[in-house]
């Protein structure tokens, strides 16, 4: 009989270790195999160059590769759903763009973007500047929606395609500006911003690293950045929100997530990772020349940031009566 009970005992506490211990293990032995994570964008862009920093410095902090898998298409809803229906394992992640918050509010994709992920840690963050051809007469916010109210509807911006995040912040700036703009879509970021150069178009809400070289060669000039701060990248260039417009932010940013139900053990694992790498001196100085910053922070302030851009793109999809093409 004692020994029964002793047999019983020791399964008990071999169960209790088992449930228990499981997450410390899983802890100390991933990964155990290559990572990969998915781009659901073309190689060459900032999304790509950011993903493929943090895989070589993240396959030596965990001692296994990182693979970067490009899958484009539908403007990241491809590669973004193929992520999302991985195994819940920690070996395949997604780095999303803050295009995945507009895409909810304009299409409406095959998953719940808040319920059907794991957030794991926001990367990057920075502004869209806003350019105009050289030969247009305001120079910054005040003068842009000054010259915007004499001529409603006669300014027109550029676009990388309706419901991209040039796009939104378009519609966001006329919304708080209380103006109105002749939105003009194009197919991707280089025909619109060699239409604004060109003048063709007047202003252009672009992404740092596409107007850098620009700017610096004379071709456009620079309204104003979307941020709250002035950025190091473009120091000289003020805020949207300092020259004209108080209260207008605007801020595009990077991103991993996982699918749902991801271990939390793996989860705190590579968010502890990450963020030991973003607060490197050399993560800075690499990704000020895409024009963005380090983010950082924890899980679920990456999810509250996505679930509340979610809520204010449905809401001005709403306002303005944005229609995917």
């Amino acid at each position: 009989m004692y020994f029964r009970h002793l047999n019983r005992l020791s399964l008990a506490c071999i169960a209790l270790t088992t449930v228990f211990g499981a997450p410390l293990a899983m802890a100390d032995t991933y990964p155990s195999k290559p990572i990969k994570i998915i781009v659901p964008f073309a190689p060459g862009g900032g999304s790509d160059f950011i993903a493929r920093f943090m895989a070589q410095r993240l396959q030596t902090a965990l001692g296994q590769p990182v693979i970067v898998d490009n899958r484009p298409g539908a403007g990241g809803n491809i590669g973004t759903e193929a992520g999302i229906n991985s195994p819940a394992d920690g070996y395949t992640l997604t780095l999303i763009a803050s295009s995945y918050t507009t895409n909810q509010a304009v299409y409406k994709p095959k998953y719940d973007p808040v319920a059907d992920i794991t957030p794991i840690v926001q990367l990057s963050q920075g502004p869209l500047v806003v350019v105009s051809s050289s030969g247009f007469a305001p120079k910054n916010a005040k003068e842009l929606i000054a010259f915007a109210k004499s001529k409603p509807g006669e300014v027109t911006f550029a676009s990388a395609g309706t419901g991209s995040i040039t796009h939104m912040a378009g519609e966001l700036f006329a919304s708080v500006a209380g103006i109105k703009l002749n939105h003009i879509p194009y197919k991707g970021t280089s025909p619109a911003l060699t239409d604004t150069i060109g003048g063709q178009t007047n202003i252009f809400f672009a992404t740092a690293p596409s107007t850098l070289p620009q700017l610096q060669a004379g071709k456009v000039k620079a309204i104003g950045v979307t941020t709250m701060k002035r950025v190091p990248a473009l120091p000289d260039v003020p805020t949207i929100n300092e020259s004209g417009l108080s209260g207008y932010e605007m801020t595009i940013w990077h991103g991993l997530i996982g699918p749902k139900g991801m271990p939390k053990a793996v989860v705190d694992r590579l968010s502890n990772e990450i963020n030991k790498l973003l607060q490197l001196k050399e993560t800075a100085e690499q990704l000020a020349k895409d024009g963005v910053v380090p983010a950082g922070g924890t899980p679920d302030a990456f999810k509250a940031q996505i679930a509340k851009e979610i809520v204010l793109w449905k809401k001005l999809v709403v306002e303005r009566d944005i229609k995917a093409e």
